[in-house]
């Protein structure tokens, strides 16, 4: 009897300390958000009203769109810091080509384009063995190069009509188009990483590439697919960014690369890689994305507003260490 008993709690224990990481580490973020909106709506009660909330999930769209992608170059243990100059050249590529291939082939040229560059790039990092922070930071700067010389240095406005009605500012089933199409991505994501092979080697190469590399996996390849999809989620991200605000812009939202970052890092993704899900790249955006949003309707300075995200950006990179410690 008193061996059955040893036995039956020896097979229970895994599964308490997983209950007990549930209970703390993977619920913290979504409670950290209902307490800060909760102070908010105690302060500025228009934050939770639904014209708002409709606001916010236009806004914080793009960054979710763009976060998915960083992601899966964070899980798979390398990073991308040319996101937003991606994102700018697409919008400018598209637009730019709309009298050839009309509004709706300029939402295809956008998402393919982002993906060719994504590819390039992770040929150069996979293939030629270079490490993702230079390669990234280089193609950063020649996208930016590209699109302003494209653009002459200024936004293009000539966006059409049927794009901004339509993505930009158009609702379905009550919610934004924008933001669903940021729900869309994210269940793409989740798809991928959860129920595909490629998904299962993106986390195999995050956790250990060598040993990725010698079970017999093309290392190369799929690293390459990583940033690839990276840069199909920055092209999507081009449409829906450039349809919100009406004009393709040469430098659009510099800082989005790195929110993108912080997003994934403060939402629960080791920077390290190897672990996290979309789960995570949706809670990191929505407090960075309320965060902006709450501080502007106190009537905070812009000026305040970017040291917070700094801030933000600092404790992100802080609770990751802790992660890695255990700690939770």
């Amino acid at each position: 009897m008193e061996d059955r008993n040893a036995e039956t709690a020896r097979l229970r224990q895994p599964w308490r300390r997983r209950l007990k990481r549930l209970n703390f580490s993977e619920l913290i973020m979504p409670g950290f958000i209902l307490v800060y909106s909760s102070i908010i709506a105690l302060i500025e009660p228009r934050f939770l009203s639904w014209g708002n909330l409709d606001n916010l999930a236009g806004q914080i769209a793009p960054l979710l769109v763009m976060s998915v992608g960083q992601a899966f170059t964070i899980i798979s243990g390398g990073l991308d810091l040319s996101m937003a100059a991606v994102m700018s050249l697409s919008g400018v590529v598209g637009i730019l080509l709309v009298p050839l291939v009309g509004p709706w082939g300029a939402i295809c040229v956008m998402a393919v384009f982002g993906l060719l560059v994504g590819l390039v790039t992770g040929y150069i990092i996979a293939y030629q063995k270079t490490s993702p922070f230079i390669v990234t930071l280089g193609m950063a700067s020649v996208a930016t190069a590209i699109a302003l010389i494209l653009a002459h240095g200024v936004p293009i406005y000539t966006v059409p009509p049927e794009l901004t009605a339509a993505i930009g500012f158009g609702h379905f089933l009550g919610l934004p188009v924008s933001f669903e199409i940021a729900i869309a991505m994210l269940l793409l994501g989740a798809f991928l990483l959860r129920r595909t092979v490629f998904g299962r080697y993106v986390y195999a190469i995050g956790s250990n590439k060598s040993a990725t590399l010698r079970s017999g996996v093309n290392v190369s390849l799929y690293t390459m697919l990583v940033y690839g999809f990276a840069g199909f989620s920055t092209g999507v991200a081009s449409i829906v960014l450039t349809s919100w605000v009406g004009a393709a812009q040469p430098v659009a939202e510099p800082d989005m690369t790195l929110k993108s970052i912080a997003a994934a890092v403060l939402g629960g993704i080791a920077l390290n890689g190897g672990s996290g899900g979309m789960v995570h790249v949706l809670y990191g955006c929505i407090v960075l994305g309320a965060l902006s949003n709450s501080l502007t309707l106190v009537g905070v300075s812009s000026f305040y507003q970017i040291l917070a995200v700094g801030i933000v950006i600092i404790v992100a990179v802080m609770l990751d260490r802790v992660r890695r410690r255990e700690i939770f």
